[in-house]
């Protein structure tokens, strides 16, 4: 849930305070509004989940303290599909710029969602390999540009 979307004020001050692993929840009738602390303010609303914590097997590098997620997370995690993880591995490296006229803007996106499809095919079909997303974005890059240069090299070489 983003945050401009109409969390209630009180927990959203209670969410500014909330250390590392912490939660806070409000309910009103069947639906329940969690906030819960890990790198950044996680805002999630559930109307089958209360605000139960389970332990995440990972320790607070700084303070070595146990971190506990909420039972909602690891549910909601195995449910989302392939728009959610489209548009989450988007956001990461997004080469879409404020500068830039919309017709570009429109070209960079398909290229973008393109690379990023590229990206799952491969991962499902070379299931033995762990593929990291940054590194086949760099290994497309690089091979575009090593074409490019072959190209620009040949038509040198056609004019010597």
């Amino acid at each position: 849930m983003r945050p401009n979307k109409g969390i209630p004020c009180d927990l959203e001050e209670e969410g500014k305070h909330l250390k590392k692993g912490q939660s806070a929840c409000h309910r009103n009738g069947d639906v329940s509004v969690h906030v819960w602390k890990d790198i950044r303010l996680v805002q999630m609303t559930s109307m089958i989940h209360d605000a139960t914590t389970v332990n995440t097997g990972r320790n607070d590098s700084k303070t070595n303290v146990e971190i506990k997620s909420l039972t909602l997370m690891p549910s909601t995690m195995n449910c989302m599909k392939g728009i959610d993880w489209a548009d989450q591995y988007l956001s990461y490296y997004s080469v879409l710029k404020k500068t830039l006229k919309w017709s570009k803007k429109v070209v960079l996106y398909l290229l973008n969602c393109a690379l990023t499809n590229a990206f799952f095919v491969y991962r499902t079909l070379n299931t033995n390999k762990k593929v990291k997303y940054k590194s086949s974005l760099h290994k497309a890059g690089r091979s575009w540009i090593s074409e490019v240069q072959n190209k620009i090299k040949s038509s040198f070489d056609d004019l010597q």
